[in-house]
């Protein structure tokens, strides 16, 4: 035992001179939902989604405004009308309101779909452009913060690549297509980085 003992640190010191030196590692944060919708591409298929969804979430929204019509007018009523007229408007609120919300969920899912098609196609695109900068700018690691799980609980903002992995895949995107400017990215949650 105490053989293994003195032959440790000899053992690792000699491990260590025989390591090649290597040049620092730098490590990175991104947020990379605010890099994809960031992009022009992203920003484009966004408002894209937004406009085919917008008759649903109209058509939602005005039968929400009947239901509150119908409780509103139940509510008015509750002293006047007979117990037959009550039930009957107390059953029509509840199949619309049953109605409404299987829609909404079918919406919602539809919506949550395509969201995630829009982000697997462009994201696709995004993390080539990252392994790309990643490379060409030293960095051993680069860590997606974005969601609200991440381990990250403190990270400086001067290591967020977010802006120009947004700039970079802008330069090179095939579709030249002007958008509005990029938003800026969301400030990184405080995480101590390594």
């Amino acid at each position: 035992m105490n053989r293994m003992k003195l032959w440790m640190p000899a053992l690792l010191a000699g491990a260590a001179l025989s390591l090649p030196a290597q040049s620092p590692t730098k490590i990175a944060i991104i947020h990379l939902q605010n890099a994809i919708i960031g992009t022009k591409d992203g920003q484009k298929a966004a408002k894209e989604l937004e406009t085919r969804f917008m008759p649903k979430r109209q058509e939602i929204e005005k039968r929400q405004g009947e239901i509150q019509a119908l409780q509103q007018q139940l509510r008015a009523s509750s002293n006047t009308a007979s117990e037959e007229q009550k039930n009957k408007l107390m059953r029509d609120i509840d199949v619309k309101q049953k109605a409404l919300q299987r829609d909404g969920e079918d919406a919602s899912a539809e919506l949550d779909q395509e969201q995630q098609k829009l982000f697997q196609e462009i994201g696709g695109k995004v993390m080539a452009v990252i392994d790309k900068y990643a490379s060409d700018n030293g960095f051993a690691v680069v860590i997606d913060v974005s969601a609200q799980s991440s381990p990250v609980l403190y990270a400086s903002t001067s290591v967020d690549i977010t802006r120009q992995v947004v700039e970079t895949y802008d330069k090179n995107a095939p579709s030249g297509a002007a958008a509005p400017a990029a938003p800026a990215p969301a400030k990184p949650k405080p995480a101590p980085v390594k």
